[in-house]
């Protein structure tokens, strides 16, 4: 199939399915780093990493090329883009509480390094809602989560780290 047997919306359909390889129950769309798509000449898939050294970075590419191959598109290509740089604010409502739902506390959207700075941030418990919670460390099981326990229900979790 080439570019223009299909339209944008239906490649964004596509993509909608493409987990991310790090927490898979989070789309490449639900992060919002599929910044554009383009069917003119050749299907081009703009995407924006999370953050310049992501390691998974080369594995999103390569699942965004296989999944419109494996639909019979030829000639896929991935544009990588950097600017603007991508920012937890681009996760999707979806996103959000998939990562909830998951175990995992979602940033609060509009929350940035500074706000971090500016005082303790509250980080709620995706398990128990609870307020109670504290930072056991700054890395996690990959860079852009942090590790922290509710101290109301006991129980460890991650937080995805705003950026």
């Amino acid at each position: 199939m080439v570019a223009n047997d299909v339209n944008r919306e239906q490649i964004l359909e596509w993509l909608a399915a493409v987990p991310d390889p790090e927490i898979p129950v989070l789309t490449i769309t639900d992060l919002g780093i599929v910044r554009d798509v383009e069917c003119d000449d050749g299907i081009v898939v703009s995407l924006a990493p999370t953050y310049s050294g992501c390691p998974a970075t080369e594995a999103i590419e390569n699942s965004v090329i296989a999944a419109l191959e494996d639909r019979g598109l030829t000639d896929v290509s991935v544009r990588r883009v950097l600017s603007p740089p991508w920012t937890t604010d681009w996760i999707s409502d979806a996103g959000r509480e998939k990562l909830r739902d998951y175990g995992i506390a979602p940033p609060e959207p509009g929350a940035d390094k500074r706000e971090l700075l500016a005082g303790k941030h509250v980080v709620p418990c995706p398990r128990c809602a609870s307020e109670e919670t504290e930072l056991v460390s700054e890395f996690g099981s990959t860079a852009c989560k942090a590790s922290y326990r509710c101290t109301a229900c006991l129980e460890p979790f991650e937080y995805f780290k705003c950026l």
